[in-house]
């Protein structure tokens, strides 16, 4: 009696120990896209360099925060870069947060203050040319307020080398203005996409959705030096790679999460 009774507590604690992990691994289907230790199972490209170069340390890991810096540079000189993780997605729930910090680095384009994103449906940063700047991809474009009292939202949509359609047409500019409030200083914001394959895909800011269109596909401009096989018009994107961009601005990522979700 004592014997089984000692095999029955013995597999109830493997057993708690199991769902101990389960739960910190995989709570509801939500799954860690950054370990907060490094950035190992991440792709670097950068412009003017080849895919796998962290130049100047620009994508680094530090107390559990993705950090974009450029205190390795001299003159930005347009590099323009993003960090991809290792594997595409098509229908997903993606969580994260982010911050702006510090100041624009010196001859980052004025544009690119406070500015920074998450680029999604990306081509496979191995397929990019070195002299490409921007992938082929949608971005969600990230804004901080720059305390003047002015209307600044995050969240927003932009194109490059692609279109979608908002309101049941192609939208006609590069970047679509989400509904969100501004936020202003080093505060941390909370972003979430929920992206349905080439159908619908929703941004979401503080808890609130602040943006919908549908439909993304190759086509339109703002992306240069690109392999020309790739680009074909209309296309629609159903998956591709998730990236965190950097674009002179320093900014700051953490608690980046997944869900995948079915067709």
């Amino acid at each position: 009696m004592k014997r089984v009774f000692l095999s029955f507590i013995i597999f109830s604690l493997f057993a708690i120990g199991c769902a101990g992990n389960k739960s910190q691994n995989d709570q509801n289907g939500w799954k860690p896209l950054f370990n907060g230790k490094d950035i190992k199972e991440w792709f670097v490209k950068i412009h003017h360099h080849e895919e796998g170069e962290n130049f100047g340390n620009t994508f680094r890991v530090e107390d559990g925060i993705i950090k974009i810096r450029y205190d390795q540079y001299g003159d930005f000189n347009n590099q323009f870069g993003h960090l991809y993780y290792k594997k595409p997605f098509s229908y997903y729930h993606l969580k994260f947060e982010y911050r702006f910090v510090g100041e624009l680095h010196r001859g980052a384009p004025s544009y690119t203050l406070r500015n920074s994103g998450v680029m999604f449906h990306s081509q496979d940063p191995r397929s990019m040319l070195k002299e490409q700047d921007w992938p082929i991809s949608v971005e969600m474009q990230l804004l901080g307020g720059l305390s003047d009292g002015k209307p600044r939202p995050t969240g927003n949509m932009c194109s490059p080398g692609t279109n979608v359609v908002y309101q049941g047409k192609i939208a006609s500019t590069h970047c679509l203005n989400s509904t969100s409030k501004t936020y202003d200083g080093d505060q941390w914001v909370k972003g979430e996409l929920i992206v349905l394959g080439d159908s619908l895909i929703k941004h979401i800011i503080n808890g609130d959705t602040v943006l919908q269109y549908a439909k993304p596909q190759i086509g339109g401009g703002t992306a240069n030096g690109y392999d020309p096989k790739i680009k074909i018009e209309g296309k629609l994107l159903s998956s591709g790679f998730i990236a965190l961009q950097s674009e002179g601005q320093p900014v700051d990522f953490k608690n980046i999460w997944i869900k995948e979700l079915k067709k």
